[in-house]
This record gives C-alpha cells, structure tokens and sequence, in this order.
C-alpha cells in the first residue's frame, strides 16, 4: 500500500530526526539522485527516541517516542538468549539421503515475559530445522501432516483510521471482532523449497496442499551452487495465516567444494538468522497473552477491499522476540533470512549508545551463491522478504562490549531492536582474514553477448482503487486503433523519444498460462511497477536464478483505470510511460539471486536461465498478502525438444 512517510536522507538519519507518519505497504524507489554522490537509500529513516531505563550492564534500547512504544514494551527487549534451530539429520541409503519432517502442533516460549504461544511447527521448531546437504546429493523429504487442534492464530481486519498510534503498531485487537472464517480454516498446507532448482512436481505447487494424515513426497536433486535455501508454507488463498501460525521458514544450506576451500567460520561461529515480525493478542488487563495475531487494516472508500499488508511490533529472531547472544571475540559468519511478510530489515550495527559501528561487516552472498568479492557494509544490511544475505562481522577486539543490530528503516517497529551482541574476552581468538576473492568461478551475465533470447515484462499496476494486480505483457509492433487509453495496453518512452507498445496477455491467476519457457535457455524478465510509493516489491520467480543487470526510474503517472464495458476496472496508459533515468543496483544486488526488490516506478531488469526446472511453477511478489491476493501467476518450462512438438505453435507442420 502506499505510505505517508517522506524518504529520509543519509545525512537526516545520522543526526537523528524524527519521521512523521507511519508506512504503508507496496513498493521501493532506490535510485541515485542525478549528481549526487552517494545513493540515499529511501527506505532509510528514524524517529525521535528515548532511552528505556536499563540494569547496569545492560544495553542502552531505543524506543521511538509514539504513544505505541510504551506498549510495546510490556517485553524487555534482550532479555532472552537467541536460539539456534537444530540441524535435521538425513539418512544415507543407496545413493539417496532420506528425511522426515512431521508438522505438528506445539506450544513455544517466545519471550521469558510471554505465556507459551500455541504454533504450528516443522519437527516441532519455530522456525524449523535446519537442512544441509552437499550439491549434487539427492534428498527426499517426506513432509508429514500431523496438525491437530483450531487454527493458532487470530486474525482481525480493521478501519484504517487516525489515533495516537498506528493499530498495526499496537498489540491486541483494538476492538476488532476475530474472523471466523480465518479461526475455520483447516490445517492445509504444502512446503516450497524456496530458491530451488527443481522438478514442479517436487516444487510445492500452491493448490496441492494436503491434509492431516497426508504427505507430501519430494526430491530435491541439489544441483547447484552453494547458498541459503529455505523452505515455508505456501498454500493457496492462505499462505499469510499459515505462515504466521508458525509454518514460516526453515533454513536448506547447500555447500560445496569452492565455499569449503574458503576457511570461512563455521560449526557455532555460523549461525542462522530468520527474522520475522509478528504481534500479539492482549487480555482483559491489557497484557500481551501470547496469541498470535494477524492484525491488519483496511482502507475505507475503495472500489474493492484493499487492506495494508501484515507489519507487527514484535521483531523475532530464530522464533524469540529481540533476544541476545554470546559471541567471542572473533569472525562470525550469519546466514540471514527475512522471513517476514512486507517489512525490510536494515540492520545497522551500533554500540551501547546507539552509535553506528562501521568497518566490521562484510556481505559475501546472496540468494543463490557467494558474491565475486566480499562487499563491506558501513550503512546498513538490507533485505526485503525472502532474500537472504550472507554476512561476516568482525568481533576482534570488542571482548567486554554489546552490539546490537537495529533496523533503521523508516517502517521500522516504534522499538527498532533486533539482536543484541554480547562480546566475550577471548584468550586466543582463531585468526580470520576475509578472502579477496570469494567465488572464483562467478561470471557477470552480459546481455548484449547472449544469444537472442525471450523478453519477459511484468508489470505491477498501482493499488487504489483496487489492489494491485501482476500483468504479463508481451511487445507488439503496433498499437491497437483508436484513442488511448485501451484495457491491457501500455507504452513506454525511452530517453531517446522512442516508444514501445504492450498488451495484456494475463491478470487474474486462472487465466490461461502465457509464459512458456525452454529449460536451459537463456531469459530476460523485466519487471515494472507503477506504484507510486511504498516499501518493496520482492519479485521471485520459482526455479530460477538470475543477475540484476540494470534499475530504471520510471514515470508512471499515467496510468489510468477506468470501468470495462464488462463493468470490471480496467486499465491502461493514456500517453506512454517515460523511462527518467538509471537507478542504482547495490553492489550487493550483483550477485546470484531469486528475489529482487522492485520499487515504486522502477523497472528492473534480471537475466538468468531455468537450469534443472522443468514442469508448472509460479512468480509472484513475495508479500504474503500480495501473492494471496492477485500478484502470484503461473508459468511452464518444458525440454526444448518437447516445446517444439508444441501442435498449437506458429508455423508448427504437424
């Protein structure tokens, strides 16, 4: 959804001004400001704040002066120790490793001032065990459906509407009536492999959830480079509830030759971060109780119901709201996962005051693989859900400190902790320098030295006064007769004055599928939004791992939706889309990915190839309550030989 909050500057942050509003929801505009030296990332922010009064020893909080803030507080933050999810231990027998995941329900301990919180959960861990494997080792995993009991979550959906406080930003119901049809809902549920290669069979298909007593049987062949997978829930119509109800995430590491060969840290200096936001119901005393609690609001005078996507006030870490940990005095390596439904992490490291600690943390991946080179990171690690980084943080020297990660966005949780660092005296820290060169065999895709290949466009069209819908567009040679604006089609003006043409070949998920892809071919997918303003858009396309290779600002303003003769709102440009100017790809952003952040009027541009993917899959913005509504299609990528043998293709003789 749109939001009401000014971007902020680099230079406003650091000296500590306070942001008036609060955040919305639908996405991200991070280019460079012509001339300027240094970009200034928008979701970049702050609010005036106060300091908690704290033990002696303890670390310095920071809590935004709203009236949400004292609230929120009823949990100490760091309070509690991080939790490391357990490995999953596979079986080996004839050349095939075998596992068994059970889903079942438990009861959790999620803050020591929290009663337990009745979960759904993987092995009964929130998040779930972590899988290892080594590529190319095949792995079948039987994902069992023991879930019993009602549904652990209440969900409420309320009036948008102004008080001192946000109520998404505020624990308990805030006088909503609880969903029946949300507390009906059956235990449903399917895993994908997030990030995989794979067959779509195995792939975790939205409509082939199971119930309990079922299992779902998959094959993971692994064959590919090493990075953080993960795994969560992704049933139809309802990925958001089941994904807060505890089935959110658990981490799939595939390792390999050339990132053993690197000496990186390892064994209890690896440590995985699953971050996710969440929020809890209250008792008649006020008191958060624990319950989870899908909280959402609705904005009121729209053509159709449009809501702000799920933010809560709690940030947890491995399944614990804002715990600590013990570390030495020495190199860590953290394997880091936004797990969350719209809101980005931009974890900056600070000292017990607050002050920005630079020099100490390096990002060496993405996605899908290790970068070329390590990228040191003095402002802030930023990930939008779904994408993962991989970081190293230097602790040398800091034995007898605490460091805290918070999170500097500007839609941040009135209290913005994250994770606090307690720093241990080391004797004889193990010595670590970051290698120059990370993935040796790592190659930047140049577009212009492919083969000629399919151009894939998808665009995200402006909520209000519908939500925002995923069109898949294809170019054509002329526009349709008669006065603009047309239902389906949009133009684009480049900087040279040259205009393109797009129509529609699909909007609603049960339109006939109209992307098909050759498996191992080379593809360009672009992807635009038209929204204009907001948090990320994180786009993921199921099986394939791509580059970035150009951000684009665009003018999106006009766009137009009007009534159809059928009565349903189309939409279409009036005159053609303007392209401004380059926007900035970090450099972290260069790398193997599977999710891409896309701002509001921005086109991005991936190129990669569906390597080992064959059969049904489906690209969709990964904001839970966007691909459950209407921003998640399907595609098919079949053999080369078997599309020839397509009898509906042009010019097919058979």
């Amino acid at each position: 959804m749109p939001d009401d909050t000014p971007s902020i500057s680099r230079r406003t942050l650091l000296s500590g001004a306070a942001v008036v509003g609060v955040a919305g929801g639908y996405g991200l505009h991070a280019a460079l400001t012509p001339g300027t030296a240094h970009a200034v990332h928008p979701l970049a922010g702050a609010r005036a704040v106060a300091p908690v009064p704290r033990a002696p020893g303890a670390a310095r909080v920071f809590v935004s002066t709203s009236a949400a803030g004292a609230d929120i507080l009823q949990l100490r933050p760091h309070r509690d120790r991080l939790r490391v999810p357990p490995k999953a231990r596979p079986v080996r027998e004839r050349g095939m490793s075998h596992l068994t995941v059970t889903m079942r329900a438990v009861t959790a301990r999620l803050h020591a001032d929290l009663p337990p919180t009745p979960l759904w959960a993987y092995d009964g861990h929130f998040p779930g065990p972590t899988i290892e494997v080594r590529r190319g080792e095949r792995l079948r995993v039987t994902w069992v459906n023991a879930l019993t009991g009602a549904y652990p979550l209440t969900a409420v959906q309320l009036p948008n509407a102004p008080g001192p406080a946000p109520v998404w930003d505020l624990p308990g119901r805030s006088g909503a009536t609880p969903r029946a049809d949300v507390a009906a809902l059956p235990p449903w549920t399917v895993v994908h492999l997030h990030g995989a290669h794979i067959g779509g069979g195995h792939d975790g298909w939205a409509e082939n959830a199971i119930l309990p007593g079922g299992a779902q049987l998959t094959e993971y062949v692994n064959d590919q480079r090493s990075a953080a997978l993960w795994y969560h829930d992704h049933a139809m119509h309802i990925t958001r509830f089941n994904t807060m109800a505890g089935l959110t995430a658990g981490m799939y590491l595939i390792r390999d030759d050339e990132e053993r060969g690197l000496g990186l840290p390892s064994g209890d200096r690896e440590i995985p971060l699953v971050l996710c936001d969440r929020n809890f119901d209250t008792g008649s005393d006020g008191r958060v109780n624990g319950r989870l609690l899908h909280k959402i609001a609705e904005y009121p005078q729209q053509a159709e119901t449009v809501v702000r996507s799920f933010t809560g006030p709690y940030t947890l870490v491995n399944g614990t709201v804002w715990p600590y940990t013990e570390v030495g005095a020495t190199w860590y390596r953290f394997r880091i996962l936004n797990a969350a439904s719209i809101r980005p992490y931009l974890l900056r490291l600070v000292d017990e005051e607050g002050q920005p600690v630079t020099g100490r943390v390096f990002q060496i991946g993405t996605d899908a693989g290790l970068l070329p080179a390590p990228v040191p990171i003095d402002d802030w690690v930023l990930t939008v859900p779904a994408e993962r980084a991989d970081v190293l943080v230097d602790f040398t020297g800091l034995g007898g400190r605490t460091l805290r990660w918070v999170d500097a966005s500007f839609i941040a949780s009135p209290v913005p902790e994250v994770l606090a660092f307690r720093v241990r005296e080391e004797r004889r820290p193990p010595r670590f320098t970051p290698p120059a060169r990370i993935s040796r065999d790592f190659e930047t895709v140049d577009p212009a030295a492919l083969p000629e290949h399919p151009q894939r466009l998808v665009l995200v069209t402006p909520a209000f006064p519908i939500n925002a819908e995923l069109w898949e567009m294809e170019r054509v040679e002329q526009p349709p007769a008669g006065p603009l604006p047309i239902d389906g089609i949009v133009q684009f003006e480049d900087q040279q004055g040259r205009v393109t043409t797009y129509r529609r070949l699909a909007r609603d998920y049960s339109d006939p599928v109209a992307f098909h892809v050759n498996e191992g071919d080379w593809e360009t997918w672009r992807f635009v939004s038209l929204e204009g303003s907001g948090v990320p858009h994180p786009m993921h396309t199921h099986g394939f791992s791509f580059q970035a290779v150009e951000r684009l600002r665009v003018d999106g303003s006009t766009f137009r939706y009007f009534t159809t003769p059928s009565g349903r709102l189309g939409g279409g440009t009036e005159t053609p889309i303007k392209v401004l100017g380059p926007g900035t790809l970090r450099p972290e952003e260069r790398g193997w990915k599977d999710v891409i952040a896309l701002g509001f009027e921005e086109m991005i541009t991936t190129v990669g190839r569906f390597t080992g993917s064959v059969g049904r899959f489906m690209h969709h913005c990964h904001v839970y309550e966007h691909e459950d509504h209407k921003m998640m299609r399907p595609f098919v990528v079949l053999p080369k030989q078997i599309m020839a043998m397509d009898p509906h293709a042009p010019g097919h003789g058979h």
